[in-house]
C-alpha cells in the first residue's frame, strides 16, 4: 500500500469520526458533554487539514495520468472538510436549549436543513466513490499501458537482436561465398595447368614417335640397304 493510500484511509476514518461527533453535538444539551465533543472536534479538524496537505504533496509526485484523478478526489475531500467546518461552527454557536424555544414551524425547518445536509453529504460520498472507482480504472488502464509498453520494448529488443544475428549470418555467408569463389578460381587454374601439361606431354610423345619412325625408315629403307651392300 502506498503512502497516499494510507493518507486516504486515515482521512476517511477521521472525517467519519468528525461527522459522528458533530451529529452527537447536535443532540447534546449537557454543557460538559458538548465541551468534550468540541475538544475532540477541535483536535480532529486540524489533523484532517494536515492530512489533506500531505496528500497534496504526495499527489505532486505522481505521473500526470494519476495526478488528474487524485486532484479531483482531493478537491472533493477539501469541499467536504470545509462543509464540516461550517457545520461544526454553526452547531457550536447554537445554544443547547435553542431547540426547546423553536416552534413547530422552526422544528420543521431545522429537520429540513438536517435532511438537506445529509443529502448533500450522501451526494458528496457518492461522488467520492465514483471518483475513486474512476481513479481505480485509470490506474488499472495506466498499469496495462505500462505492461504493454514494456512488452513492446521487449519485442523491439528481441527484433534488434534477431536483426544483428541475421546481419552476422549474412556477413558470414558473404565471406563463405568469397572463399568458394577463390577456391573455384584456384581449381580452374589447376585444371587449365593440367590440361596444358597433358597437351605438352602428348606433343612430346608424338614427336618421339615421329622421330623413332623416321629413324627406322632411314635405317631399313631400300636405298639405304643397297648403299650399304655396295660398300
Amino acid at each position: 500500500m502506498s503512502l497516499l493510500e494510507q493518507y486516504e484511509q486515515q482521512y476517511a476514518a477521521l472525517i467519519a469520526e468528525i461527522t459522528a461527533h458533530i451529529g452527537r453535538l447536535q443532540q447534546q444539551s449537557s454543557s460538559s458533554d458538548r465541551h468534550e465533543l468540541c475538544s475532540k472536534i477541535d483536535g480532529s479538524l486540524p489533523e484532517a487539514q494536515e492530512l489533506l496537505e500531505q496528500m497534496g504533496l504526495e499527489v505532486r509526485e505522481l505521473n500526470p495520468a494519476q495526478r488528474s484523478s487524485f486532484n479531483s478526489k482531493l478537491q472533493v475531500a477539501q469541499a467536504e472538510l470545509r462543509r464540516l467546518q461550517a457545520e461544526y461552527k454553526q452547531t457550536k454557536d447554537k445554544q443547547p436549549n435553542a431547540f426547546t424555544t423553536l416552534d413547530l414551524g422552526g422544528a420543521s425547518d431545522y429537520y429540513e436543513d438536517v435532511s438537506i445536509n445529509n443529502d448533500q453529504r450522501q451526494r458528496l460520498l457518492d461522488n467520492s466513490e465514483r471518483l475513486e472507482r474512476t481513479g481505480n480504472r485509470l490506474t488499472e488502464g495506466y498499469r496495462v499501458a505500462l505492461e504493454t509498453e514494456a512488452l513492446g520494448a521487449q519485442v523491439l529488443n528481441d527484433l534488434h537482436h534477431q536483426r544483428e544475428t541475421l546481419q552476422g549470418a549474412r556477413a558470414r555467408l558473404r565471406e563463405t561465398n568469397a572463399d568458394i569463389g577463390r577456391a573455384s578460381r584456384t581449381l580452374n587454374t589447376m585444371v587449365l595447368r593440367a590440361l596444358r601439361e597433358k597437351v605438352v606431354l602428348y606433343g612430346v610423345g608424338v614427336c618421339f614417335v615421329v622421330a623413332v619412325g623416321v629413324s627406322l625408315y632411314l635405317t631399313f629403307a631400300p636405298g639405304s640397304t643397297s648403299a650399304a651392300a655396295s660398300s
